[in-house]
Formats: C-alpha cells, sequence, structure tokens
C-alpha cells in the first residue's frame, strides 16, 4: 500500500510525458446529470432556447478541455428526457410530468455532440421509478399503467426487478433508444435494488419473492442478484444484437464488498444489499466498460484509489476495461486539483485501454479549484479525439 502510494508523484510525471501515446485511445468522459437538474437543465421549465444554449455551454466546455464522451442522463426515473412513446416527459424538463420542452433533448445533444467529435452516451436509471413517491404522475407513468411492479422504499418508487415483466419493461424502454437514436453507448448506474434508507426497511418484494423466487431453490439474497444478473446479461446481449458498435457500460458502486481487498473498508455492500455482482459482470464480459465510482483519494487505505483501480482490473478475465469514476465534484480543501490529475495519471499505468469519467460535468463548468486549466495544460494537453 505505501509502496502504491509514494509510487504515485512519480507516476503523474511519467504519464503525462507520455499521455501522446494514450491519447489516440484514451476514454475521457463526464457525466452530464438531469436528476435535480444536478447538471442540466439548471432548473425546470427554463424555455427550449435557453435548454439548448445551457447544453451548447457544456458541449463547448468538454470540447475545449479535452474530453472526448459526454454521458447525458435521458432516464432520471422512468421518465424521459427524449421524445418516447413509452414513458412520459421528465419533470426535470419542464417542471411537469408529461409536458413536453418543445423540441428532442436527446436528438439535440447527439447532434451537438458529434458536431464536436464527442460521443454521447445515452444514461438510464435503470429500476427507479419515482424520486418522490409523492409527486403528480402522469396516468401513462409505469407506476399507474402496473402498480403491481412498483415497490415504495422510503421516500421512492421502485420498480422491482424480481418481476420478469418489470424487468423486461426496462430492457424495451433502452432498446428503443438504442434502435432510435444515434448514441455511441448505452450507461447504467448503480440503482439496481435501492440504496439502504433510514427507516425504509427491507425491500417489499414479497409477492414477487413468492410468485418468482421461494420455488427457485436460491437464497433471497442470491435471488435478487440473480434477477439483476440476468438484467444485465439480457441488456447487453439485447444491445450488442441491434447495434454492436454501441457501447455499454456500468458504473456500479466503487467497492464490490467490505474487505476485498482486504485493506478496504466500505459502509455499504453493494453485494449484499443493492445485490450487484459486477465482478461477475466483469468475468462474464457483460458489459464493452466497467465504471467503478472510485471516488476516494489516493492515501487513506480503507478506500485507496490505486488498490481499488488494481483489485478492479484483475476482476477483468474478459478484458472489459475500467474507466473508473474520479470525484472531481469534490475538489476544495482536502482534495485539490492536483489529486485529480494524479488519478487520472494511475489510470494511464499499467494498461492499453485508459480511460475514466469525471463526476460530474458542473465541477468543470465551474473550474473547480483550477481543474480546468490542469487538463488543459498538462493531463489533456494531447487531443484523444473520438473512441
Amino acid at each position: 500500500m505505501m509502496r502504491a502510494i509514494a509510487f504515485c508523484g512519480a507516476v503523474l510525471g511519467l504519464a503525462l510525458a507520455a499521455a501522446s501515446a494514450h491519447a489516440a485511445s484514451e476514454f475521457r468522459g463526464a457525466w452530464v446529470a438531469s436528476v435535480h437538474n444536478l447538471d442540466w437543465p439548471s432548473k425546470p421549465g427554463l424555455g427550449a432556447e435557453r435548454q439548448q444554449a445551457e447544453l451548447r455551454a457544456i458541449l463547448d466546455r468538454a470540447r475545449k478541455l479535452g474530453l472526448n464522451a459526454i454521458l447525458l442522463q435521458v432516464r432520471p426515473a422512468a421518465d424521459a428526457l427524449y421524445a418516447s412513446k413509452l414513458e412520459p416527459w421528465s419533470a426535470f424538463l419542464t417542471g411537469t410530468q408529461g409536458e413536453g420542452p418543445g423540441y428532442d433533448p436527446l436528438a439535440f445533444a447527439i447532434r451537438e455532440a458529434h458536431a464536436r467529435g464527442i460521443e454521447l452516451h445515452a444514461w438510464f436509471n435503470p429500476f427507479r421509478a419515482a424520486t418522490d413517491a409523492k409527486a403528480a404522475l402522469t396516468n401513462g407513468h409505469v407506476s399507474r399503467v402496473h402498480p403491481d411492479w412498483i415497490r415504495r422504499h422510503g421516500s421512492l418508487l421502485w420498480l422491482d426487478p424480481g418481476v420478469p415483466a418489470a424487468r423486461d419493461y426496462v430492457l424495451g424502454v433502452v432498446l428503443d433508444v438504442v434502435r432510435r437514436y444515434d448514441i455511441d453507448g448505452v450507461h447504467i448506474d448503480d440503482y439496481f435494488y435501492p440504496y439502504p434508507m433510514k427507516g425504509a426497511g427491507d425491500f417489499a418484494d414479497a409477492a414477487s419473492w413468492k410468485a418468482h423466487g421461494a420455488a427457485s431453490g436460491l437464497s433471497r439474497g442470491d435471488w435478487r442478484r440473480d434477477n439483476i444478473n440476468r438484467f444485465v446479461e439480457s441488456l447487453y446481449r439485447r444491445v450488442k444484437a441491434e447495434k454492436p458498435a454501441v457501447k455499454v457500460g456500468i458504473s456500479p458502486f466503487g467497492i464490490w464488498r467490505p474487505g476485498v481487498p482486504a485493506t478496504i473498508e466500505a459502509g455499504l455492500d453493494a453485494y449484499g444489499q443493492l445485490y450487484c455482482d459486477a465482478k461477475l459482470w466483469l468475468e462474464r464480459g457483460w458489459c464493452d466498460y466497467l465504471s467503478p465510482q472510485l471516488y476516494w483519494s489516493i492515501e487513506p487505505a480503507k478506500q485507496s484509489f490505486p488498490v481499488l483501480l488494481d483489485w478492479w482490473r484483475a476482476q477483468s478475465k474478459a478484458g472489459r476495461p475500467i474507466w473508473p469514476g474520479i470525484a472531481t465534484e469534490r475538489i476544495g480543501s482536502a482534495r485539490p486539483a492536483g489529486e485529480i490529475a494524479k488519478q487520472i495519471a494511475l489510470t494511464r499505468r499499467g494498461t492499453d485501454q485508459p480511460g475514466h469519467i469525471h463526476w460530474n460535468m458542473k465541477a468543470l463548468m465551474q473550474d473547480r479549484g483550477g481543474i480546468g486549466d490542469l487538463l488543459r495544460r498538462d493531463v489533456y494537453r494531447a487531443s484523444a479525439g473520438a473512441q
């Protein structure tokens, strides 16, 4: 561990010096979140021209910095930031679910991104049905059409992954976008079964367990993991069957299980609480890239960025690249921009498929801690081009 930490300074210099060698293939992405208007649009209810101007500014900034991919959240919670016959327009666009913005944001984003040499990956939240269980939802929302698929968990509404028809529904939503839009990638985040919430208790899937799991011979936990495994495998195979060139990426929680590797500690067991077995998906090759959310710093032994990065890479038996999520958002007094540069340097070491994704675009728009100048001047001084 200490050797890895001591090595970081030298690694940064070597990696920056060799940037031109990596540039032709390096994936340089940033997440653009629409949920709660975190990145775009800046608030609900803006007119079409203002929304488009904000998105152009994001893409202009991405190109200026040297990024070559944007992961745009197009489905925050069983809603759509694109023209869909399957799900209603998102309230994060207009303030009212089901009310359209007067244009197709995804089609606009793809056109503008490609004009700048930037890939556009459509980012889906797979099983969250509503961010607020008390919010006004349209008659066409899945919670109204198929209430038997929906479970309340704390303040959220959730599509139950234990219902085969619900899994198929989500797959259909994703494949609809793959068929109709010229996207470069499909990206799903870590919302499989919900994160634990204080006072929420266990996920309320007794009905689906009785109907589909109890006779399976699996434990409740293994059955839940099998539901997600089936979904991930089907997603990968069906996207590739539709359009082989479309990349499939997944961004799980950054620690597979507490104590793996041995020095690592975590307050969440993604395997045992989210029922997310990303290690298996890597071994089976059920994604084109994995982006574990490695939002910790380099030095703390309990959540060390290089230790976790090396562990994830070692799990990739099928040769899929690990392009970790990096917490650019956390730049501040305890995490200078130089930490982000060092982490990017580490992602370039020991691989011919380097890449990383910034969480999130807002930090890059704000030039938090001078990160923009550092990226342009040093880290990204050689162009990576399109993937």
